[in-house]
């Protein structure tokens, strides 16, 4: 496998190099050997002047390099900028703007010395930074961890809209010292928040909620109530643990997105919530490894991209 890198400013180093990037990418994407994406075939050559492989069987798209069948498919950007882009997202907890990718987005000192290392994604102009930049939402989203049956804290919010007045309800469930799901919903009337509850919880569950009148009726669980004018914890029973996701999810579309809108809210929200399922004990360059590992099947076509078709695939978290 290729070399291991454990901070951006290594990331940056040694991807600047095509050849470091495939042998990086290679064993990850290809653990038992480079095959045809289109037939399986493990008679491929490799072609190194154009950087890319052919089948020995003859078929239509014989010739494929690492982007093809991922989420980078089609993509002008060389894998350099992508690996290292990729870094940037796995890394950093309070997420990415897109900003971030049409100017010099990192600028470190290096460790040995006064040398410093500039970096920047050459995006021609803003909406193919915005674009990039949803491909690798979609990538973490789809890559969110979808739990088992969730036992423990569940709490609905609303999170600001476009304006600042208008809201946008999100749901989330929450398995004591395990994973989260989230999801936005229409509202937060008793049918639908307790129609997720039954969704994702089985019967006879410990369910912690706050005092919100919705959630009365869950007679199939050991449903108890913390009531916030009163006190946030009662013993056993608390919505701690979601109060905290909530808080870094407003913090990162307030601090870092700035502007979201609703129609969108449900890929930061999946994003955010790839960030809380896998984060300690990963580091970044663990966090960064899954990655690289799981592009495969993800491709986003432009269609897709702009919103003119639907995805094939339906994100749930």
């Amino acid at each position: 496998m290729g070399k291991e890198p454990t901070t951006l400013q290594q990331a940056i180093v040694e991807f600047s190099d095509q050849d470091n990037c495939r042998e990086y990418v290679v064993p990850r994407r290809w653990a038992h050997g480079v095959i045809c994406p289109t037939c399986g075939s493990e008679k491929v050559t490799y072609q190194p002047k154009h950087n890319r492989w052919q089948c020995t069987n003859r078929h239509p798209r014989r010739q494929f390099t690492l982007k093809t069948g991922t989420v980078m498919e089609d993509s002008p950007l060389g894998m350099d900028k992508w690996l290292t882009a990729m870094w940037l997202v796995a890394s950093n907890r309070n997420g990415i703007h897109r900003g971030n990718f049409t100017v010099h987005s990192v600028s470190r000192k290096n460790q040995l010395g006064s040398c410093s290392i500039g970096f920047a994604l050459p995006c021609r102009m803003n909406t193919t930074a915005a674009n990039w930049a949803v491909r690798l939402r979609r990538m973490r989203a789809l890559l969110a961890a979808k739990p088992g049956i969730c036992t423990g804290g569940v709490k609905a919010r609303k999170v600001t809209g476009t304006g600042g007045k208008d809201k946008t309800a999100v749901m989330g469930i929450l398995e004591r010292g395990g994973k989260i799901r989230t999801s936005v919903i229409p509202n937060r009337r008793k049918s639908a928040l307790q129609s997720e509850v039954r969704k994702h919880v089985e019967a006879g569950s410990a369910l912690f909620t706050d005092s919100l009148k919705s959630y009365e009726g869950l007679s199939e669980f050991q449903h108890q109530v913390v009531d916030h004018a009163v006190q946030y914890v009662d013993g056993n029973a608390h919505t701690n643990g979601c109060e905290n996701f909530w808080s870094l999810l407003k913090r990162t579309l307030n601090g870092t997105y700035v502007s979201v809108e609703p129609f969108h809210l449900f890929r930061y929200l999946d994003e955010q919530t790839f960030r809380s399922n896998n984060c300690l004990p990963l580091s970044d360059g663990d966090r960064f490894s899954y990655l690289v590992r799981k592009v495969v099947g993800k491709r986003l076509t432009y269609a897709e991209l702009t919103g003119k078709v639907s995805p094939p695939e339906t994100i749930a978290c």
